[in-house]
């Protein structure tokens, strides 16, 4: 039986060992915290997502717990609608409807589908020799250790260790000129805010402010600002309603409503560099190790869906390790790439600040048919997994 290390507990890692597992694949997560625990509020999947989770055999938990997305659209800071999509169409253009849920949930349900992966916490991996496919780790409760696989997969983020290791002239990650709050509000709170299925994104002048239902009530949501990398760290939730406070309504009663330990903020990086391959001899990269993208499509954790079932895929078609991988860099890497380039470009044109861009980039918005906009994400949507892949059986 082929043996994987997946190093990196996180929605990719956990996919990865999905797609390996149902191949047939002995599959050993090592994840640096002490507990699973994910790291987050809300996540939507657009329709390829929502493939490579059928692929996975999770399709079902996916709808189960997710909310499907009834219709989308664009706003002003003062309300004024720029874009609304019926997601109705989008249904019927590419088969299946997109889904909104917790990150929590998601981690559970990745989790649960997994059967016989050894799942060891409190291992944070130093070290990989890519000809053996050997990893050297530390332990949280102290000492050292090595393990060996047929396959490594670096699933271990952003700033990836495995990357540097592989690529030690890879420049890193590139900060994208803006950093984003995120926060959940609980059903109880959110109860007289009238949502209905619609996820909306707002534009103001280098500020944005994004609205997502939830299954059961919740509302997550997500706000960000053009500023310097490190800044405003000891905002609070206060100081983010402060910065809303004129924007139309729910905004204001959303933050208003959210407990402030629910607040979440981060810097927004991506690997704008490209890196000249996805492997290394039995060490593979995948999701944000590999194609970090800006949240700007809403496909980050999507792509690293693909990922995972493209490798699920090769791994039951092939037999030996180098085919494998050599057949993921050539499906992943022009895909993957290519988005990280346009959601780079998306994030820089929707945070604009002078008055003059931002007006013309609204009124541009405006006058943009719905047709353009389907077409526009077309080929990002339509992605399926390969029909010459074995389909697997759930194990």
């Amino acid at each position: 039986m082929n043996t994987a290390i997946v190093v990196g507990g996180g929605i990719g890692g956990l996919s990865a060992a999905i797609g390996l597992e149902r191949a047939g694949w002995q599959v050993t997560v090592l994840e640096r915290a002490e507990e699973f625990r994910p790291v987050g509020a809300g996540l939507t999947f657009a329709p390829n997502g929502v493939r490579a989770l059928d692929w996975l055999g999770v399709g079902e938990q996916l709808r189960a717990h997710g909310m499907a997305q009834g219709a989308a659209g664009i706003r002003a800071a003062s309300g004024r609608w720029l874009l609304r999509e019926d997601l109705g169409e989008i249904r019927r253009r590419f088969g299946v409807s997109g889904y909104m849920l917790h990150r929590a949930d998601v981690h559970a349900m990745l989790i649960g589908a997994l059967r016989h992966a050894d799942l060891r916490t409190g291992h944070q991996v130093t070290d990989v020799d890519p000809d053996t496919g050997t990893v050297e780790f530390q332990l949280t409760t102290g000492g050292t250790g090595t393990a060996t696989a047929d396959l490594v997969v670096a699933a271990d983020g952003l700033h990836s260790p495995l990357r540097t290791r592989l690529f030690p002239g890879y420049p890193g990650p590139t900060y994208a000129g803006y950093l984003v709050w995120r926060g959940v509000v609980p059903s109880e709170a959110a109860a007289g805010i009238e949502l209905g299925s619609a996820v909306s994104e707002s534009w103001g002048r280098g500020q944005r402010f994004g609205i997502v239902p939830l299954l059961g009530g919740q509302v997550y949501w997500f706000a960000t600002l053009s500023a310097l990398p490190g800044s405003h760290t000891e905002d609070d939730i206060e100081a983010v309603a402060r910065r809303f406070r004129n924007w139309h309504d729910p905004i204001p009663r959303l933050l208003a409503a959210t407990p402030p330990e629910a607040l979440l903020r981060h810097d927004i990086y991506s690997l704008e560099t490209p890196l000249p391959r996805y492997f290394t001899g039995r060490v593979l990269l995948l999701g944000d190790a590999a194609h970090a993208v800006t949240p700007d499509l809403g496909q980050g954790a999507v792509q690293a869906l693909e990922d995972a079932a493209t490798l699920g895929g090769l791994a039951a078609q092939h037999g030996d390790v180098s085919s494998i991988v050599d057949a993921y860099d050539r499906a992943r890497r022009a895909r993957t790439q290519r988005l990280v380039r346009v959601s780079a470009s998306t994030g820089r044109m929707t945070q604009w600040r002078h008055p003059v861009a931002a007006a013309i980039r609204d009124t541009l918005t405006w006058l943009t048919p719905s047709s353009v906009y389907l077409r526009t994400v077309g080929e990002t949507f339509s992605w399926t997994p390969d029909p010459a892949w074995p389909v697997p059986e759930a194990r």
